[in-house]
């Protein structure tokens, strides 16, 4: 009788173990795809190079503005910093040379927000607007918009549209919104 406990005892600890094994092995490997997935949703950690990469990939034949992530959504944790990259593209009919472009982003819809629209500006750290971008026919610029989400923010989402003009004419527009998330 003594036996049969003793075999039920080892069995149950190798279980336990097993058990404890593979947690430790799904817990990994859910990190791992999180962070993979992560990666993608800002322009804050990417080298220039690597902004410039993303951006070219999500440039078509008829695009003059691009905003990378190409899903226009960025997911900023308060008192973090991240941002969204901007590629320009001259398509300019008739012209050959060199043109100058500028930028400009504002707030276009901040109604989810506690905060007024002279606050949401304040979250902006560099590269709201940008004057004199000489872009050869043909060629691209890439800029980064930068924020950082103060401490206390709402957690909300905003809506930033980005105005390009070429030689002082409208040229492009689109937008990205940013959703705030606790930190």
């Amino acid at each position: 009788m003594a036996m049969k406990k003793r075999g039920a005892m080892e069995m149950s600890v190798g279980t336990i173990v097993t058990i404890v094994l593979l947690m430790a092995v799904l817990v990994l490997g859910i990190f791992l795809v999180q962070r993979i997935f992560k990666s993608a949703t800002g322009a804050i950690d990417l080298t220039d190079d690597q902004l410039k990469n993303e951006i070219n990939k999500l440039f078509g034949e008829d695009n003059e503005l691009v905003i990378y992530p190409g899903s226009r959504m960025v997911e900023i944790k308060q008192e973090e910093n991240d941002g969204v990259g901007v590629g320009i593209k001259n398509l300019l009919q008739g012209v050959s040379g060199t043109k100058t472009f500028s930028y400009n982003v504002v707030v276009a819809d901040a109604s989810d927000c506690a905060e007024s629209v002279e606050e949401i500006e304040e979250w902006f750290t560099v590269g709201r607007s940008e004057s004199d971008i000489p872009i050869a026919v043909g060629e691209s610029a890439i800029q980064k918009v930068l924020f950082r989400i103060p401490s206390g923010t709402s957690l909300c989402t905003a809506r930033f549209r980005i105005n390009v003009d070429a030689e002082g004419e409208a040229y492009a527009t689109d937008f990205f919104d940013i959703t705030i998330e606790a930190k």
